[in-house]
């Protein structure tokens, strides 16, 4: 849920867009600045609000175009550009080694799973998903909009391009999960007969 709710920015962004991009740019922004002060405020660490981050910084690009050049042809394209960026930031953080759901993963797993290769190896998978993702639905947008393509074409594009990524972040940790939990009592000397010896 860490990752999902990293998208309310961009959902409300996309509804305020409808009436006007410029107020789904600054709806973003302010979004995406309270759940970022919110976080810190909770003590979550930088590397946990990669995807918070980004967004953050997105929406002040793109909110000061809005406001500066409200009639810019950088409007008919924000679907585009933000699902590029999104790309970007997945990519970009796989490329530095800080897969951006690590941090969020991290928030959720106890301390001594944090080190393990499986773990890490589990979030550059997921973040992976997610990339291809993103990548998927900018270029997709991209295509239906050089063709002129039916809206229905995009939605569903949407739908893929978020909903399988969804479905592979709750699914596949598991069998990893799985093995993870196999592997602590060897990695914990602490057993239960341990108090009695």
């Amino acid at each position: 849920m860490g990752c999902l709710r990293g998208f309310i920015p961009w959902i409300v962004s996309g509804v305020a867009s409808s009436f006007d991009w410029r107020r789904g740019a600054i709806g973003g922004l302010v979004t995406g600045l309270l759940l970022l002060l919110q976080d810190r405020r909770r003590g979550v660490g930088l590397d946990a609000l990669i995807l918070e981050i980004s967004t953050v910084v997105y929406f002040v690009v793109v909110g000061a175009v809005a406001v500066a050049r409200p009639d810019s042809a950088l409007a008919e394209h924000t679907d585009v550009i933000s699902f590029g960026w999104l790309a970007a930031t997945a990519w970009g953080s796989l490329a530095i080694r800080r897969p951006f759901t690590l941090g969020i993963a991290r928030r959720q797993t106890p301390p001594e799973y944090w080190d393990m290769p499986e773990f890490i190896r589990v979030n550059n998978h997921i973040t992976s998903a997610w990339g291809a993702g993103f990548t998927f639905i900018g270029v997709s947008l991209a295509v239906c909009g050089a063709v002129d393509a039916p809206a229905w074409v995009g939605i569903a594009a949407h739908v893929a391009g978020l909903v399988g990524p969804a479905v592979f972040t709750k699914v596949y940790p598991a069998r990893a999960q799985a093995r993870l939990l196999a592997q602590a009592p060897a990695a914990n000397p602490h057993h239960e007969g341990a108090a009695t010896s």
